[in-house]
């Protein structure tokens, strides 16, 4: 935790020896501390390139430990230089001047360029009663240059990708809202507002400024990181690195609102495996534990699952692995409520589900009394993970959906904010709750064992999650194509919030647009549409309410829907390596799979607010079909026009091509140039999926789940046009022995005028690794997910030796 504490007296102050007229300050061992119109302003190097500001009315004192930051301040080299009111404090990356007539601070790069400024008397502090404690309402406010678009901001459901002109009030945890208090800009820097109250953002072209209910003082950091990459190094570095995933993650997980016995979770595993759709996951949703008084018992109460260890055991069988619903609440008879209760654990507000009876609508005769835990306590989360070791992971389960994160709050009145936490108020601490309860599973399984990789779905996440081993999804969103297309730009938003791994309901959750459900020749397609933007997600899972989602419901091999899920299935376990490699760039080098354009190509205008494209990881850009082509008004029953289907004419979509670089059709091999929109025939296996030239990509082999066959046999695939690397990475994978330096990577290098590919010394080691292998080298043109019969293949063996090939 960082901490922070300081009170400045008025003698204190007066003793500092360098002053400006009236004005003084004090130099301290990370930057300057100074008493301007009343308000103590600190300003602290955490780094050359992080800078944390605190603000206190002068004479109060402000203590803080960090839910978010973890990082201390190092040692860093700075000068200060005064002239006239400004006071200039330089680091080797960035320029920070303060005002020491009116408190503002403004940051350049060290050439001159204006960064951000803070608005002349732009901060407020408002008395505010917080449940007795007398404390501040506190608000900043900057200025950004007119056309300077800004992202991040967590999770919302808006569609916009900038955030510029953009207000949320009050923003608070919610099933489909996460909050994240960072933005940053097109200019390479980023603001964290390090708050956990409600808080409100508002954007216009004349101020940006963040406002938070409660704060004993103003605490936030800038962050010049040069681009987007940068400012999500610098966040990682302040809240904590992600760590990986294990490999079986990446691959293909069914889900759906409910699985009601352990035989019918068994059965859709076998299902697959029948049809020879690859699959890696399933999951189990809630009432395994019995009924709403039973609620999140963190054990199998429900008849149905009599024999749990087997069913566990039958999963892992057919070579498939499961994880299982776990809850922030808990109902008022099962023994994690009563022990909670008796300690004085539990927050009373009312939360999901509202009646003891499971029927629809809920009956609110027979209140659930389910209630959730203080998981800012950490003697309470002691208690969560007790259960959750006892009564699940003892059976052998994978790894965790913590639904309701935020955690649900229903009937909301404002005197629940007003509710003791171990940590203070509801109120000043609310919006850090996923990453309380996030964290403390994450922290007792570590701490447990480091055999197998922490893996938490969860439906929430705050500034700091992704230290926790946790995959975020969307929440519960209704299936619409709106619906769909907003789920590109909320997920680009929520990846350069730093948080790396995010997903949504494939198919939506629930299906209210649909009254025929999966009859609806609309949401056939639909679902076909979203399956394809899955593919191209951190995790690829299929779940929803109303009608189930196995591919088998959609019809039979041979059918237009079935053969477009299974292909794109497939391609997934394809891009497995190319999959994994970007999983290890993101912890070993702080990078985002999801890449809103504008990460790669900040000096594109055109690229800048794109918000229905993206790229999965470096090398591919992803256009996904966000509108309906393929249905057509049918018959009238009824109210009901039943639609139907029509593949009679092949559509189009449009995608912007980036500019600076070449680009080739993933499907076609066509080359294209960047800079200018191109229009592609979408039939419905097919998305607009496009390579940048300079790209090495591997291709692992048909399987039925992740580590069915090993990597000895790899397609590597050169777009040239371009030099370029790629680094295959390898480990154990479900263990955190990559921790300790057992993992190996393999550098390729294209080299464009020397027209040849470079596969450097293998560097690393771990057990099981393959010592001997072959490498299958195409260059593109190369048609779909196989290369095409007139490329050229060649094959070179490699025993870890660095080799040359003239291509």
């Amino acid at each position: 935790m960082t901490k922070f504490f300081f009170k400045v007296p008025l003698f204190l102050i007066l003793a500092v020896p360098a002053i400006c007229s009236a004005q003084k300050y004090q130099k301290t061992a990370s930057g300057v501390k100074a008493s301007i119109n009343g308000v103590v302003v600190e300003v602290q190097f955490y780094n050359p390139e992080i800078v944390r500001v605190v603000k206190v009315p002068e004479g109060k004192i402000f203590t803080k430990e960090s839910l978010s930051v973890i990082k201390k301040p190092q040692q860093t080299s700075f000068t200060i230089k005064q002239q006239g009111d400004i006071l200039n404090l330089r680091s080797e990356k960035l320029n920070v001047s303060l005002n020491l007539k009116s408190g503002g601070l403004s940051y350049t790069t060290t050439t001159g360029t204006v960064l951000l400024k803070e608005k002349q008397n732009g901060i407020s502090f408002t008395p505010f009663d917080d449940a007795g404690n007398k404390t501040y309402t506190v608000a900043q406010t900057f200025i950004l240059d007119k056309d300077e678009p800004i992202y991040g901001l967590g999770q919302h459901q808006r569609g916009n990708l900038s955030q510029r002109n953009q207000q949320y009030n009050n923003m608070i945890q919610g099933n489909t809202e996460d909050v994240v208090p960072l933005f940053q800009s097109v200019k390479g820097y980023g603001v964290f507002w390090d708050n956990y109250s409600p808080t409100s953002f508002n954007d216009n072209l004349n101020e940006t400024s963040f406002k938070s209910d409660v704060g004993d003082g103003i605490d936030y950091y800038f962050m010049y990181g040069g681009n987007a990459d940068g400012v999500i190094t610098d966040m990682r570095a302040l809240t904590g690195q992600a760590p990986m995933f294990p490999l079986w993650t990446f691959g293909y997980w069914q889900s759906k609102e409910r699985y009601k016995s352990q035989d019918e979770v068994v059965g859709v595993v076998k299902k697959y495996r029948e049809l020879k759709v690859p699959l890696d996951g399933i999951i189990q949703d809630w009432q395994y534990w019995g009924g709403n008084y039973l609620w999140n018992a963190m054990d199998f109460l429900n008849a149905d699952y009599s024999n749990p260890q087997k069913m566990v055991n039958d999963v892992h069988g057919l070579n498939a692995h499961m994880i299982i619903s776990i809850w922030a609440s808990f109902g008022p008879q099962t023994l994690p409520y009563k022990e909670l209760k008796a300690k004085n654990m539990l927050l009373d507000f009312h939360t999901w589900p509202e009646s003891g009876s499971d029927k629809w609508p809920p009956n609110l005769d027979y209140p659930s009394g389910v209630r959730p835990y203080d998981a800012y306590n950490p003697q309470a989360r002691d208690i969560y993970w007790k259960y959750l070791h006892k009564g699940l992971l003892a059976v052998g389960l994978d790894g965790w959906w913590m639904d309701s994160t935020e955690p649900d709050h229903l009937n909301f009145k404002p005197s629940d904010l007003d509710l003791k936490t171990y940590l203070g108020s509801f109120r000043k601490v609310r919006n850090a709750y996923p990453l309380m309860t996030v964290g403390g599973v994450y922290d007792h399984q570590r701490a447990a064992s480091s055999d197998k990789r922490v893996f938490i779905l969860t439906r929430s996440a705050f500034a700091g999650q992704q230290r926790y081993g946790a995959n975020t999804w969307s929440g519960d969103i209704t299936s619409s194509w709106q619906v769909l297309k907003q789920q590109i730009p909320t997920g680009l938003n929520f990846s350069m919030s730093a948080i790396p791994y995010w997903n949504s309901d494939i198919g939506g959750f629930f299906l209210n647009n649909f009254r025929n459900k999966l009859a609806d020749p609309d949401y056939r397609e639909l679902y076909t549409r979203w399956i394809e933007f899955g593919t191209f997600c951190p995790m690829m899972r299929s779940h929803g309410a109303d009608a189930p989602r196995e591919i088998y419901q959609f019809g039979n091999k041979g059918d237009k829907v079935y053969d477009a899920i299974a292909k794109f299935i497939n391609l997934r376990y394809r891009l497995l390596p190319y999959m994994y490699a970007a999983s290890w760039d993101v912890t070993a080098h702080q990078s985002s799979l999801m890449r809103a354009l504008v990460m790669d190509f900040a000096n594109d205008k055109d690229a800048w607010d794109i918000n229905d494209e993206y790229m999965f990881g470096k090398s591919i850009l992803v256009s996904p079909v966000t509108s309906p082509m393929y249905t057509k008004p049918g018959t009238v029953e009824g109210r009901d026009t039943l639609k139907a289907e029509d593949f009679s004419l092949v559509k189009t979509k449009q995608t912007y091509l980036p500019k600076g670089t070449d680009w080739y059709d993933f499907w076609t091999g066509e080359k294209l140039t960047g800079g200018q929109k191109v229009s592609r025939q979408t039939p419905l296996d097919i998305i607009p999926l496009y390579v940048k030239a300079g790209s090495i990509l591997p291709f692992g082999p048909d399987v039925q789940y992740s580590t069915e066959k090993k990597w000895n046999d790899l397609e590597i695939r050169v777009y040239p046009g371009a030099d370029g690397d790629f680094t295959l990475y390898e480990d154990e994978n479900d263990n955190y022995n990559y921790e300790k330096g057992k993992y190996s990577e393999i550098k390729f290098h294209w080299n464009e005028k020397k027209r040849t590919l470079t596969i450097a010394d293998r560097r690393g080691a771990f057990d099981g690794m393959l010592n001997d292998r072959k490498f299958n080298i195409s260059i593109t043109p190369a048609a779909g997910d196989k290369p095409a019969d007139a490329t050229a293949v060649k094959s070179i063996s490699y025993n870890g030796k660095g080799v040359s090939l003239k291509l």
